[in-house]
């Protein structure tokens, strides 16, 4: 969430620099790799915490048996989704390191930091689809398993996080 705050300051520097210095070369670059980085890390955390968008017209009506059964079949494309971006990335960052890829730009900053960040969400939500998929066939087989955050013993929605039993007299 952080990230935000980043690219904020770097588009805030941009802005002051133009106005009353020479302009940076590095800001709207350094905004971009920013944004990236905030989009592709927040992803996973996002499915993680279940606050991904859904079309809501039929998806609440239906059944949480139907809604593990339809969310186990999207999870399986997104699953060879990212199998193939991740592929792509791997081959991607692995030009960029072996020779040394630089952006088109005046700034002309190596590409391979981006690259590795990609990858990096990339496997990130690929362990995260994983777990989703695991989590709706238990769902399908008769087994519900707590998401984190939500009844989950020590996390933070947790009633009983944080309180001690009273002491018996």
């Amino acid at each position: 969430m952080y990230l935000i705050f980043v690219m904020i300051g770097i588009l805030l520097w941009s802005s002051i620099s133009k106005t009353f210095f020479l302009p940076s070369l590095w800001t709207l670059e350094m905004a971009q790799f920013a944004l990236v980085a905030y989009y592709i890390l927040g992803g996973p955390y996002s499915l993680q915490m279940g606050s991904n968008v859904r079309m809501d017209l039929l998806y609440e009506r239906w059944s949480p048996r139907a809604r593990a059964a339809v969310d186990a079949v999207t999870v399986l494309f997104l699953i060879i989704f990212l199998a193939v971006l991740l592929y792509g990335g791997i081959e991607s960052t692995a030009y960029s390191l072996e020779y040394g890829e630089r952006s088109p730009t005046a700034w002309r900053p190596y590409m391979w930091p981006i690259k590795v960040i990609i990858c990096l969400g990339a496997v990130l939500m690929l362990l995260q689809a994983c777990a989703e998929l695991v989590r709706d066939i238990g769902l399908l087989r008769g087994v519900e398993l707590p998401r984190r955050g939500r009844g989950v013993p020590g996390s933070a929605d947790d009633e009983t996080a944080g309180t001690r039993p009273e002491p018996s007299p």
